[in-house]
């Protein structure tokens, strides 16, 4: 669904259910008004509707920065045998992009995706440091991130991305 159908539903159902499945730091900074977060790493739709924060008869609309999330956020629902969710599509962005109302944070944070660059990034040059200036077997290190990040393009599995997601600075604090 795009961002302006969201938009228009927003208005008519306020209350409609709507998840941003994106970290608690990254939600912390922009979100929608009335988008609730459910950290993708931690979703776990039986107990949402188990406890009542979901019902069976109503869509639930999923939001994450771009769309990436959100797709694995529906799978999940799915292999729950829950088949009612809408994916917004192009995300958080497309909305901000779409000139729609947000909550900004005073905290500025980092996406995910940007984390993964980061860190990807910079274990290939510390891989290509070490193997120039203490021992050409670190190499390796600049290797083995390299086939990670192809296995993730293929796959659209990112064992980066997953561990950061659970980095103290992207875990919700309850």
């Amino acid at each position: 669904m795009p961002p302006k159908q969201l938009q228009e539903l927003l208005i008519v159902q306020p209350n409609l259910s709507l998840l941003d499945v994106r970290t608690p730091a990254e939600y912390a900074a922009v979100h929608v008004p009335q988008a609730r977060n459910e950290p993708l790493t931690e979703l776990n739709p039986k107990v949402l509707y188990e406890t009542g924060l979901l019902t069976k008869d109503q869509p639930v609309y999923l939001l994450c920065q771009a769309g990436g999330r959100a797709m694995k956020a529906l799978e999940k629902f799915e292999t729950e045998g829950y088949h009612h969710g809408v994916v917004i599509e192009g995300g958080t962005q497309a909305w901000i992009e779409a000139g729609f109302p947000v909550e900004r944070g005073m905290v500025k944070t980092i996406s995910l995706d940007r984390q993964i660059r980061i860190a990807a990034g910079s274990l290939v040059l510390i891989g290509v440091l070490l193997s120039l200036f203490v021992n050409y077997s670190f190499i390796a290190l600049s290797g083995f991130v390299g086939a990670g990040l192809v296995f993730s393009g293929i796959t659209d599995w990112c064992g980066l991305g997953l561990l950061l997601a659970k980095a103290p600075w992207n875990v919700r604090k309850s």
